[in-house]
């Protein structure tokens, strides 16, 4: 369960180091959900393929609450979100079970306090913790969701935050200091499981995605200065997908996915594009690499679930006519390859797949024709922890917290399996020769460098 936080001893503000680095100094190395190349970074000797809760572990940190925000790297800056209780809550429950049941709902009536951590990359130590809002949750969750699941952003010199718990926006500067706030609504999608869609940061604004049953909306804010530069409506009524910021060869587009339509929209909000073909849940964040842009979802039972890989310049409506498998701007498709909760990785030329009950699988990245179908990882663990990879290896996070090493290649080989021995669901952090990684209760720094 839980450890449960009374009003009278729930952290304010945490003043515990000396004043913030100069921006310069915090410039980012992680800067949002899945870092800069979604999940796929540079070879380095420092980075661990083994570690333990004590092996390789540089330090770790115990997070008050519970938030399965990922952790993003600025300088000596970790930032993370949480969401601490006063009242006893229900734990989170892993497994694969239906979660359109009852006893996968959880309503809230405790007043909770959102918090922000800044955590010492060097020593782990929280620099400050902001309180930014203390109230009674007023939407419902799914039991494996938190009321802090959306992963902060960074330029550097602020961190952005997005709660859609209590529908608000914020900015913080790198002393701890609230630099603005917005408030945008809480809502909820049809199925009450809870918000997720983290924000996107490019060039001076913050763009915020949030489909429910009242009022579904894309919305743009200035970063200096938080005001709302545009918002838009959209015909959808459920997303826990972060939109993504696509500077191809020809334009930056901001790409959203959706149970509808997936959609593209120019800087100002003008739609672009969109293609039909979901699935009924859409988790996985839009990607790119060679190129192509690499768009998914896979609710188990549905069909489809999709994989498609598009190339820039798209106008219309681009959806595949019955029978295609690809068009003049989708180089080409998967109908049964799209995941439930995890984005896939690219690394090197191979799109590797990490479906949430325990399967890896292997394509060209560029074709999409397959090099190796199913391969079992774990029976009876789920993933929701998108893959990442280095090294030469492909890692999958279970949701037990055993973290499986897996060769990359042409052939399926499982090397080793890293237990921490604690649930989660955070996809990790790369900077640094470090893996920060977050589980139920504590942030770890893992390096083969640990002292």
């Amino acid at each position: 369960m839980l450890a449960c936080m009374a009003r009278t001893v729930r952290i304010a503000v945490i003043a515990l180091a000396a004043p913030a680095l100069a921006a310069a100094q915090g410039s980012p190395e992680w800067p949002g959900f899945r870092g800069f190349g979604a999940g796929s970074v540079a070879d380095d000797p420092a980075l661990p393929d083994t570690w333990s809760a004590t092996d390789n572990v540089a330090w770790s940190v115990e997070i008050p609450g519970l938030g399965w925000s990922s952790p993003v790297v600025a300088g000596d800056h970790i930032f993370v979100t949480s969401a601490i209780s006063a009242g006893e809550e229900r734990a989170p429950v892993p497994g694969l079970y239906d979660p359109g049941d009852e006893f996968g709902k959880v309503r809230s009536t405790a007043e909770h306090v959102w918090m922000v951590y800044d955590v010492d990359f060097e020593t782990g130590r929280i620099r400050w913790a902001r309180e930014m809002d203390a109230l009674a949750p007023p939407q419902l969750k799914h039991i494996k969701n938190s009321f802090a699941s959306e992963t902060p952003v960074t330029d550097g010199r602020r961190v952005y935050v997005y709660l859609g718990a209590i529908g608000m926006v914020a900015a913080l500067n790198l002393s701890g200091e609230t630099v603005w706030t917005a408030s945008v609504g809480a809502f909820n999608g049809g199925q009450e499981f809870g918000s997720a869609a983290s924000p996107a940061l490019h060039d001076g604004r913050l763009y915020i995605v949030n489909d429910n049953t009242t009022r579904s909306f894309l919305a743009a804010f200035d970063t200096a200065t938080g005001e709302e530069v545009w918002r838009i409506d959209r015909d959808e009524t459920e997303n826990w997908s972060t939109p993504f910021v696509w500077e191809n060869e020809l334009r930056t587009e901001i790409v959203t996915t959706g149970r509808r339509r997936i959609r593209s929209y120019d800087l100002d909000g003008n739609e672009l594009w969109e293609l039909g073909g979901m699935t009924v849940n859409v988790v996985p964040t839009p990607f790119t690499a060679h190129g192509l842009l690499y768009l998914s979802s896979g609710y188990p039972g549905g069909f489809p679930r999709p994989v498609y890989a598009v190339r820039p310049g798209a106008s219309g409506d681009i959806s595949l006519g019955e029978d295609e498998t690809a068009n003049d701007y989708i180089t080409w498709y998967q109908p049964l390859l799209g995941t439930y909760s995890t984005s896939a990785v690219v690394y090197g030329d191979t799109y590797y797949t990490l479906l949430d009950r325990g399967f890896l699988l292997a394509h060209d990245a560029r074709t999409g024709e397959e090099i190796y179908g199913r391969r079992r990882i774990a029976p009876g663990h789920g993933f929701t922890a998108s893959p990442w990879a280095y090294n030469g290896n492909v890692f999958a996070l279970s949701e037990d917290g055993i973290t499986y090493v897996m060769e990359a290649g042409p052939e399926f080989r499982i090397l080793r399996e890293n237990d921490l021995d604690e649930m989660t669901l955070a996809t990790p952090a790369i900077a640094r020769g470090s893996l920060i990684l977050r589980t139920q209760s504590k942030l770890y720094r893992i390096t083969n460098d640990a002292r």
